[in-house]
């Protein structure tokens, strides 16, 4: 049996450890890089999710502000940046002149004319030199009839019969003006050397020409299309009408030569 003596003694199997390299602290284990420690709070994949999610709500949210403030007029239209833009910087209209008018305009009437105007120079063909411009011109022609123009004896009036006679200038043509909304070119040809040309400069004087030429046209058809007789007939009916409402009778209208 062992005495106390041999129970009291250190183990004899075991080598004794030094008091400073007891107190030491051990060696901390190498840590692995990639491996987060347990408390960390950095988003792996599912943070990373739910901030895109986050995103695309809160722009969902932007867009339905906008289209929001877009319908009550707040916000300007944003379809088109690159949209056509029409600035107008006319000056502001002057009255150069006004006149008293003491016309009557008995009848107008409508023309429609086709205009087939070509330039070129002769012993030059028409594929180098050439300008050829096709136009529907529309235009109004009035016939009228100036009061201004009577002389002191044009109107006898009888009050013993109720008769009145009445004697009137010729009717006359005014010029044609053209209706530029139901005016079109239809079509322009141009030779080489005109388009080469056109690069550099234009002829604004073509398209006036054309202008000028229908309406011509447009003129001299209104004189031999009875529009004359017609202002003649409705200039009698007015007056007509108009004394025999003030009690006249007879009513007798006749023309000057013209």
């Amino acid at each position: 049996m062992a005495s106390s003596r041999d129970v009291d003694d250190p183990t004899r199997e075991y080598p004794e450890v030094d008091d400073q390299v007891a107190t030491r602290p051990a060696p901390s284990e190498p840590q692995d890089p990639v491996a987060a420690p347990a408390g960390d709070a950095r988003p792996g994949l599912g943070g990373f999710a739910r901030v895109v999610i986050f995103t695309g709500v809160v722009f969902a949210l932007i867009v339905a502000m906008c289209l929001g403030l877009r319908a009550i007029n707040v916000l300007p239209s944003f379809d088109n940046p690159f949209s056509d833009k029409t600035t107008d910087r006319s000056q502001p209209v002057l009255l150069q002149s006004m006149r008293d008018l003491s016309r009557y305009v008995a009848a107008d009437g409508t023309f429609q004319v086709i205009v087939d105007l070509q330039e070129n120079k002769e012993n030059i063909p028409e594929f180098l030199l050439n300008k050829r411009t096709l136009f529907v011109g529309s235009g109004t022609v009035e016939e009228y009839v100036d009061f201004s123009t009577l002389s002191e004896g044009a109107l006898k009036v009888n009050n013993a019969d109720k008769s009145v006679q009445i004697e009137l200038p010729a009717p006359q043509q005014g010029q044609a003006a053209l209706d530029m909304e139901r005016s079109y070119v239809v079509a322009e040809e141009r030779g080489l050397l005109n388009r080469i040309g056109g690069a550099f400069s234009n002829d604004p004087n073509q398209q006036q020409r054309v202008y000028q030429l229908a309406q011509q046209r447009i003129t001299e058809a209104a004189r031999s299309s009875g529009l004359d007789q017609r202002a003649r007939d409705n200039t009698e009916k007015m007056l007509s009408g108009l004394l025999t409402s003030l009690g006249y009778t007879t009513v007798t209208v006749t023309f000057a030569a013209p």
